[in-house]
């Protein structure tokens, strides 16, 4: 008799809202009843649901879950739930007419080995006459961030990217690269690969300062001593170090010169800060612009833009004239 009430029984308790009750069996077809089991027998479980005693079958049983434990074992010899589809990523821009995208569904963390293969062709190696630095896309269309002290002084530039193709990484130099706006005092520059034959690029998510916590796995992606596509890897020892007034991202992963200007990321790939120095008798002591300022200046760059033509534009500041106390023999001083 036990078993052939069972069916009834349970699409009542089906559709019963639960109660005080601390055990859950769910069952196939998207069903579940909840009480309290008295008892685990090979072949079936007791649950006391109030009311009255149910015997369920074991070959009925997904997953009993005792008390808020949502993550007990399924129950063996049961067929197994289909898994919970992940979210896919929904990018967007930031805002109209912006250059960079973000995230805005939730990125699943990865080893940092997989994120090097889906994210390398992102980031460059930005060369001038007098030194070289790294820097990583934010757009399909060229328009990429370093650096200023990595392009400080310089007009001629070259942008080297490593594209995949067939599965093999293909190394290109583009030379038509164009200064679209610096802030010397935030270490940051824009700029655009405008050759003609150049591809669509790798572009890189932006991520947010303000989800970042101390203790956080990161790694960094650059040619440190001209090393192309060098990784390393570390945690944030901080996400607000104060130095010269400004506040940094610190890490343990290795910075040296030659990572100037490349991306620092998360283990969800997205780039949180933009790293730029080093403590010299230190180790592990590498520091990152957070990408919240890479944001600011980017939504401002008209502030900060470059015009060869201009030497009032604002990546340049002059000092202020002195003011003269001693007559000519000062001004012919001063004009020297």
């Amino acid at each position: 008799m036990r078993s052939l009430l069972f069916p009834a029984l349970l699409a009542a308790s089906v559709v019963l809202p639960a109660t005080a009750a601390t055990d859950t069996l769910q069952l196939k077809d998207k069903a579940s009843v909840s009480g309290k089991i008295l008892a685990e027998k090979k072949d079936m479980v007791v649950l006391d649901v109030g009311y009255t005693v149910l015997s369920v079958p074991r070959n009925q049983i997904v997953k009993v879950m005792r008390g808020d434990d949502e993550s007990a074992a399924p129950v063996k010899g049961a067929p197994k739930p289909a898994p919970a589809p992940v979210p896919a990523p929904v990018l967007a821009q930031e805002a109209a007419g912006s250059l960079f995208s973000v995230a805005t569904g939730t990125l699943a963390e990865r080893p940092v080995k997989d994120w090097v293969d889906l994210l390398g062709e992102g980031v460059v190696q930005v060369r001038t006459p007098s030194g070289l630095g790294s820097g990583f896309f934010i757009n399909e269309d060229g328009h990429l961030i370093t650096n200023f002290h990595v392009i400080e002084g310089e007009t001629k530039l070259s942008i080297e990217v490593y594209h995949l193709k067939a599965g093999q990484l293909d190394r290109k130099s583009y030379k038509d690269v164009r200064i679209v706006a610096m802030n010397k005092f935030a270490d940051l520059a824009l700029l655009k690969v405008d050759d003609k034959d150049a591809p669509k690029f790798k572009r890189l998510l932006l991520g947010d300062t303000d989800l970042l916590s101390q203790g956080d796995r990161v790694f960094a992606i650059g040619s440190p001593l001209g090393l192309e596509r060098t990784v390393t890897e570390g945690i944030l020892s901080t996400t607000s170090r104060q130095m010269q007034g400004d506040l940094f991202l610190q890490t343990t992963a290795q910075i040296n010169p030659g990572n100037s200007g490349g991306p620092l990321f998360n283990l969800r790939g997205e780039v949180v800060g933009v790293t730029n120095m080093k403590l010299t008798f230190g180790e592990g002591l590498g520091f990152a612009i957070p990408v919240d300022q890479v944001k600011h200046f980017l939504k401002h760059r008209d502030a900060y833009a470059y015009d060869n033509d201009n030497p009032s534009n604002a990546f340049r500041y002059l000092e202020p004239p002195s003011r003269l106390r001693g007559g000519p023999k000062d001004a012919a001083a001063l004009a020297r």
